[in-house]
């Protein structure tokens, strides 16, 4: 793509410069900050498809190369090499830790997962079948109440509230898990790993504690990085918009739980798991169902195809289906299903209808089989996605919050109602 240089726009035969922002890699931008002072024009963008709302250090995306890259690092290095506490140093500092400075993380980061018996009581309070992700965002936005000392805008106190969310995250979820089994409440322990100690107080039985399997263990650990941020998406965007306000880090966590909880952003796995459930009960083969998509055949529709960004391969989805093959080949997990997606994806790479529309398997593809074949009920999903989240939400909350160009989010609109009425009494309306 050629370098543009200047940017002219032209209002009733006079013209205006507009000044550019630059990329140090991809889209460079327009800045049209004085439009509406300097012309009485707004622009008009439902959804925010060509608007940047900031500039960002923390994530790239390229979606029609299939890149994604966090803080320059390539996903695919960062889920072979890393762990996810490492790349939530990465995403939330800028670099990687040294051995001391994870090490240091690590700890800190486990001495803090136990939670306030206030917090227990509070999860407790809430029906068994509530959906979790109602549940945990309460629970997020509460923590501010038992610990104050971490409400602020300092660096001390963002730095504990980033370990404490961190941290009180993993267990609340893990909680919320055990609830749903109808499990009751085991503690956290001191200086365990973090993704195997989230998975002992998930699964442990009341008669004693799990031997975390290493191969699901990796496999959570990649499956967290592989969601830990993904640029502006809906639910990051909350999250910097609600910040935007100088509201506390975990009221503008809560509210990104809010956004993730939506069908259309985080629920995208579960929604691929009901459809291979739904091809089951139809007695459908995947050809068949390939033919119904085709023809637009009501109730028959493709999830776990496609991406807002992406128009090539997702590269997070090519990581998670060698995770797939790996998990699901050990548990012994859906079989049945995993063929049937296996098959689907091999349908949907080589037939010219899902290529020219550029529908390729995205990271929500697999994801809902690793984690049924795990144990993981389908409510508990978007809470894992939400986990996994959490590092990307606290990087820009606090990228937002350091940005010295930072306002109040407030969009304009374009008002298509009734000019200006005079009120009529009660009486007269006919």
């Amino acid at each position: 793509m050629a370098q543009v240089q200047d940017v002219r726009l032209t209002v009733d035969e006079v013209a205006r410069e507009l000044p550019l922002t630059r990329a140090s890699v991809g889209n460079d931008g327009v800045s049209v900050s004085t439009l509406l002072r300097d012309t009485g024009l707004v622009t008009v963008d439902s959804g925010f498809m060509n608007t940047a709302s900031c500039s960002s250090a923390i994530t790239y995306i390229d979606g029609d190369a299939g890149i994604l890259r966090y803080r320059g690092y390539p996903i695919e290095q960062l889920a072979e090499n890393s762990s996810f506490l490492e790349v939530a140093y990465l995403l939330i500092h800028g670099e990687l830790p040294t051995q001391a400075q994870l090490d240091a993380l690590t700890l800190r980061v486990s001495r803090h997962m136990h939670v306030h018996e206030g917090i227990k009581a509070f999860l407790g309070a809430f029906p068994r079948d509530a959906h979790p992700m109602a549940v945990l965002s309460g629970a997020l936005s509460a923590l501010s109440t038992f610990y104050p000392e971490s409400v602020g805008r300092t660096p001390e106190q963002i730095e504990l509230a980033t370990v404490l969310l961190l941290a009180k995250a993993a267990t609340v979820i893990a909680y919320l898990q055990r609830r749903s089994l109808g499990g009751d409440l085991i503690e956290p322990r001191r200086g365990g790993d973090y993704v195997e100690e989230f998975m002992r107080i998930a699964f442990s039985p009341a008669s004693g504690e799990i031997e975390v399997d290493p191969l699901v263990k990796h496999a959570v650990d990649v499956l967290l990085i592989l969601h830990a941020d993904h640029e502006q998406n809906c639910s990051t965007s909350t999250v910097r918009i609600v910040g935007s306000s100088h509201a506390n880090i975990y009221a503008s966590v809560a509210a990104g739980v809010g956004a993730l909880s939506g069908p259309l952003h985080g629920g995208a796995n579960e929604a691929a798991l009901r459809m291979f459930d739904q091809i089951k009960e139809s007695g459908d083969s995947i050809e068949q169902f390939v033919a119904k998509v085709k023809d637009k055949a009501e109730g028959a529709r493709l999830m776990g195809f496609g991406h807002r960004v992406y128009k090539s391969y997702d590269p997070r989805g090519a990581v998670v289906k060698k995770i797939a093959d790996k998990v699901l080949a050990d548990l012994g997990g859906s079989d049945e299903t995993f063929q049937m997606a296996q098959r689907l994806e091999e349908i949907a790479l080589s037939d010219e209808y899902f290529i020219e529309r550029k529908l390729y398997p995205n990271v929500d593809f697999y994801t809902g089989l690793l984690y049924s074949a795990m144990g993981f009920p389908t409510p508990m999903f978007t809470p894992l996605f939400a986990l996994g989240r959490m590092p990307g939400w606290i990087a820009h909350y606090r990228e937002m919050l350091n940005d010295p160009t930072t306002k109040i989010g407030r969009p304009r609109q374009i008002y298509t109602g009734e000019v200006e009425r005079d009120y009529v009494p009660v009486d007269q309306r006919g």
